[in-house]
């Protein structure tokens, strides 16, 4: 395990692969850790720099006191990079981690060369939607919502199965005032203008039972960003790496080859 302080604040944070390599960094979503990446990290080759964090809040980073801002998330990512000395990544994000690439790409191209934004949008939901939610972890708990959660992020199929229980306790073990902090990152973020001027090599990713980021909102984003590639990964959820890994890491190889970072695919 890894741990780099970043100012006030702590980043844990996990490397695989080739330290030499070219760099791909995944951004993970709001209640879950580093671990949402690990059937996708296996599956590409190992002479990839495959970087992995929790974002504040979440997993073994630490955890400030609720509100976070957007700002607060993105600046985080960037120093990470720097302080790992990354340039020219692709900057994998899913949900609430796509929503840090945006910010990121915009801010920083000397540290992007390509974003994969999975199930997101440049604005999630509505400011009163995300208050209702802080009020209600703060209120009963991630425990009384995981339930809840969980239905949104998978598909039926999985909820039914024994597959889907690490990660109901993976919610449920979340910091309240992660979560809280995080989603009210969300509820102030709008990016449309800023995403829509990005100027960028883009993979989109959507999941069809996704009841969080429904495909029609992914897709819209996708249509902001000049030559944006947009996939749909039919029976998968919020999180299609997870249910989905083979489909998803075969939609994540092509890119990484179309830009050179792979050369032949696997």
């Amino acid at each position: 395990m890894n741990s780099i302080q970043l100012g006030d604040i702590h980043l844990h944070v996990r490397q695989d692969g080739d330290p030499n390599g070219p760099p791909v960094v995944f951004a993970n979503s709001l209640g879950t850790d580093l671990r949402l990446w690990d059937d996708v990290v296996a599956r590409l080759p190992q002479n990839l720099r495959l970087i992995r964090y929790d974002k504040r809040g979440h997993g073994l980073s630490a955890c400030p006191p609720a509100p976070y801002s957007m700002g607060a998330l993105v600046r985080d990512a960037e120093q990470l990079l720097d302080a790992l000395e990354v340039r020219d990544c692709v900057f994998v994000g899913l949900s609430i981690g796509g929503m840090i690439a945006q910010g990121l790409a915009a801010k920083r191209l000397d540290q992007i060369r390509a974003v994969v934004l999975s199930n997101t949008a440049p604005k999630i939901g509505t400011r009163e939607m995300w208050h209702e939610r802080i009020a209600m972890v703060e209120s009963q708990g991630l425990s009384a919502m995981s339930d809840t959660i969980l239905q949104r992020w998978f598909s039926p199929a999985f909820r039914e199965s024994a597959a889907v229980l690490p990660w109901k306790r993976m919610v449920e073990t979340t910091p309240a005032a992660g979560y809280a902090g995080c989603s009210a990152a969300i509820a102030g973020t709008d990016f449309y203008t800023t995403t829509a001027a990005l100027r960028l090599p883009a993979l989109v990713i959507a999941g069809s039972e996704d009841g969080s980021t429904p495909p029609d909102l992914v897709r819209e984003m996708a249509g902001l960003i000049p030559g944006a590639r947009y996939e749909l990964i039919r029976g998968a959820g919020h999180l299609p790496c997870v249910e989905k890994p083979d489909i998803y890491t075969g939609h994540l190889v092509d890119f990484l080859t179309g830009l050179g970072v792979i050369e032949g695919g696997l």
